[in-house]
C-alpha cells in the first residue's frame, strides 16, 4: 500500500545489488501476510503469481506467469478455467523429502488462496477475494467456527467454487462476473506457496520463504530485519526469457536488445534499507549506486525547476532519467470510529471538512515536491477512469484548501467556538500519526502552520513505519498520514478502500461504513467499462469527498536516475518482479572499479 522510495542497483563481479530507502523494510516475506509495497518488492523476487504484467508494454497488459496460457472464461463471465505450466518447481528446502523442491501443482494454488481465510493469518488480505468465489465466504465462516471450538483449520475441506480438474488444471467459479478478477491474479498476495513449507516452519515461514521465483534466500542469515536482505539466483529456475515485445520509445534505451535472453540475468541481489534518503543519495552521487530515485532535497540540484528536465551538466555525466507518474493516492486519513474526528453526523463531517479546508496541498507540492505532483480531489488518481479531468467527466465537490474563512464556518457548524481572532478555542489537540523522519517532521510543521490559521492543533506522533501500520490496523490512530499505490489500473481498487467489509486491519483504514456506498461498490465490480460505470465511479467519489474520511489528495511523479552501465531498467511502481530482467555492464568504461 505505502510507496517505497527507490530501488538502487549496484554491480558486483557476477551480481546485482539492489537497495532502496524505505524505512525498516518488510515485516514479512509471507505473501498472505503482506500488505505494503515494501513487502511486494521482496516477495516478488521469491514467489510467483498466475499472471504478471508485461514488462515493457504500456498501457499495462497481463500475460501468463505460472499459467501455460491465459485463463478461459465462460460466456457469463463467472467460470474461469486455468492450466498451469508444467516443470515449475518450488525452491529446494528442508521441508521437502531429501531437501529437493517438488513440482508445483494445481492443488498448491487452491491451498495458497485458502490461506487468506485462515484466522491464523488474521484474514489480512481476505478482502481480495471476499464474496467473489462461490462458497469461499461460507468456507471461511465454517473454519472460523472450527478454530473457535478448538479444532484445526481444515485445508482439505472443499470450496464449491474451487475445483481441481487434474494436476495442472483447475476451475474457479465466481459469484459474479467481477471485472477486476484478472488484475488480482497478478497481485503478490495471491502468489503460490507449498503446504509443506507452511506446516514445517510454522510461524518461522514468514522468514523462510519457499516459492517458485527467480531468486532464493540461500542462507538462514540472508535477511537481517531492518538492515538488509540478500537474494541469490535460483539455480533451478525454469527456462524463461527476456520479453520480445516493447514500445517504440524503448529502443532509444536499448530495452529491446536482450530479447530472448535467459532470465534472471544477475546472480545476486542485495537489498539494504535506508531510513533516510540522504545517505542513499550520497552513495549514488559517489558512483557507488547504479540507480536511485531523486529525493526531494536534491531535485533542484539535478533538474530545472521550470522545465523539470535534467540539467545539461548532469546529462553530460551520462546519467539517464525517467519520469514515472504514479497511480498515487497520498492523503491524511481519519479513523471514522474515533470519538473526536470520526462519525457521520453533520457536525462530525463538518469538523473533517474544516481540517481539509485549512490544509494547503499546493504549498506542500511546491515546498517538498518541486511542483512535480498532481493535487486533486477524490481518491481516484490521474490515469484512471473517474479521475476528475477531461471532457465528459463531472467536476467533483471539493473541500480543498486553503480556504480559512470557509474552514471557520465549518468549525462553527461542527459546534465549536471560533473567537474574534478567527481561532477555534474549544477543540482539543488531535493525535496525528506519521512515519518518523526529517522530511516527515518538516511536512508536519507545514500542516501545523496551516491548521494554526484557524486554531486547530495537532499532537504529532512520529513512529517507525511498522508502528504506524500497527496503530492504524488496531484503530488507535485518530488522524494519520498514508499513501496508497493502486494495485492494478482500475479505480475500483481505490474505491475498495472505503468498502465497509474491508475495515482495519483490511485496506479500509478509515473504517468508513455507509450501506449505500457498499451497495454501489458491489454493483461496480461487475460493470464493464463504459459511461454508466464512469458515472457510478464519480458518484462514489463525490460521496467520499463529502463525508471527508480523509484530507487530500496528491499524486507523485517519481524521478529516476541511473548510470549508463545499468541495463534494461524501465522504471515502474505498478509491479516489482522486473528485477529478473535487469543487468549490469561490468565492462562499461565509466563504471567505478
Amino acid at each position: 500500500m505505502t510507496i517505497g522510495r527507490s530501488w538502487v542497483l549496484v554491480g558486483g563481479a557476477v551480481a546485482g545489488l539492489i537497495l532502496w530507502a524505505c524505512g525498516l523494510g518488510p515485516k514479512t516475506l509471507d505473501p498472505v501476510l503482506g500488505s505494503t509495497t515494501y513487502e511486494n518488492r521482496c516477495i516478488a523476487l521469491l514467489y510467483e503469481t498466475l499472471l504478471q504484467y508485461k514488462y515493457l508494454k504500456r498501457p499495462l497488459e497481463l500475460e501468463p506467469l505460472l499459467l501455460a496460457e491465459m485463463p478461459t472464461i465462460s460466456p457469463d463471465g463467472k467460470t474461469w478455467r486455468f492450466r498451469l505450466k508444467k516443470g515449475v518447481y518450488f525452491h529446494d528446502s528442508p521441508c521437502f523429502p531429501g531437501g529437493k523442491g517438488r513440482e508445483m501443482k494445481a492443488g498448491d494454488v487452491i491451498y495458497s488462496w485458502k490461506r487468506l481465510a485462515d484466522p491464523a493469518n488474521k484474514e489480512k488480505n481476505f478482502w481480495l477475494l471476499d464474496k467473489q468465489i462461490v462458497g469461499f465466504n461460507e468456507f471461511r465462516d465454517e473454519q472460523a467456527a472450527r478454530v473457535k471450538a478448538g479444532e484445526k483449520f481444515d485445508y482439505d475441506a472443499p470450496v464449491s467454487g474451487m475445483r481441481l480438474l487434474g494436476d495442472y488444471e483447475f476451475e474457479i467459479e465466481l459469484t459474479e462476473a467481477v471485472q477486476q478478477f484478472a488484475w488480482k491474479l497478478a497481485m503478490f498476495q495471491l502468489a503460490v506457496v507449498p503446504r509443506e513449507a507452511v506446516e514445517a516452519f510454522g510461524s518461522k515461514f514468514s522468514g523462510r520463504p519457499v516459492g517458485t521465483g527467480p531468486f532464493i534466500l540461500a542462507n538462514e542469515g540472508d535477511w537481517l530485519r531492518g538492515v538488509r536482505i540478500r537474494f541469490t539466483r535460483n539455480p533451478k529456475y525454469r527456462e524463461a526469457y527476456y520479453p520480445d515485445e516493447w514500445m517504440p520509445e524503448d529502443e532509444q534505451y536499448g530495452f529491446h536488445l536482450p530479447a530472448g535472453q535467459r532470465i534472471p540475468i544477475v546472480d545476486r541481489v542485495d537489498v539494504t534499507f535506508f531510513v533516510e534518503s540522504q545517505p542513499q543519495w550520497l552513495e549514488f552521487k559517489a558512483g557507488r549506486l547504479d540507480m536511485t530515485t531523486v529525493p526531494d532535497f536534491a531535485f533542484e540540484q539535478m533538474f530545472s525547476r521550470r522545465t523539470k528536465e535534467l540539467k545539461r551538466s548532469e546529462a553530460r555525466e551520462g546519467l539517464v532519467h525517467f519520469k514515472v507518474p504514479l497511480l498515487d493516492f497520498i492523503f491524511r486519513g481519519f479513523n471514522m470510529e474515533d470519538p473526536l474526528v470520526g462519525g457521520y453526523e453533520p457536525e462530525k463531517k463538518a469538523l473533517r471538512q474544516a481540517i481539509s479546508l485549512a490544509m494547503d496541498w499546493d504549498e506542500l507540492n511546491e515546498a517538498y515536491y518541486w511542483g512535480t505532483t498532481v493535487v486533486y480531489d477524490g481518491p481516484i488518481p490521474p490515469g484512471l477512469d473517474g479521475f476528475p479531468a477531461g471532457a465528459g467527466h463531472r467536476a467533483p465537490v471539493s473541500y480543498r484548501g486553503p480556504d480559512y474563512a470557509r474552514a471557520r464556518e465549518k468549525l462553527v457548524e461542527a459546534g465549536y467556538t471560533v473567537g474574534p481572532d478567527g481561532l477555534v478555542s474549544d477543540l482539543p489537540p488531535i493525535d496525528f500519526y506519521t512515519s518518523r523522519g526529517a522530511v516527515s517532521e518538516k511536512i508536519v510543521a507545514l500542516m501545523e502552520r496551516n491548521l494554526a490559521e484557524v486554531g486547530i492543533r495537532l499532537n504529532p506522533r512520529f513512529v517507525d513505519f511498522s508502528e504506524l501500520i500497527e496503530a492504524v490496523n488496531n484503530k488507535k490512530a485518530p488522524f494519520f498520514s498514508f499513501a496508497w499505490g493502486s494495485d492494478y489500473p482500475d479505480a475500483e481498487n481505490n474505491l475498495a478502500l472505503f468498502y465497509s467489509p474491508n475495515v482495519s486491519p483490511g485496506s479500509n483504514h478509515f473504517n468508513y461504513s455507509r450501506p449505500e456506498y457498499d451497495a454501489m461498490y458491489e454493483q461496480i465490480r461487475t460493470m464493464p467499462p463504459g459511461s454508466e460505470r464512469t458515472a457510478m465511479y464519480e458518484t462514489m467519489r463525490d460521496m467520499i469527498i463529502e463525508d471527508a474520511p480523509y484530507a487530500g489528495s496528491l499524486a507523485r511523479t517519481r524521478y529516476y536516475l541511473n548510470y549508463p552501465w545499468l541495463k534494461n531498467f524501465k522504471p515502474t511502481e505498478n509491479f516489482f518482479n522486473y528485477v529478473k530482467y535487469l543487468d549490469v555492464d561490468m565492462e562499461h568504461p565509466d563504471r567505478p572499479r
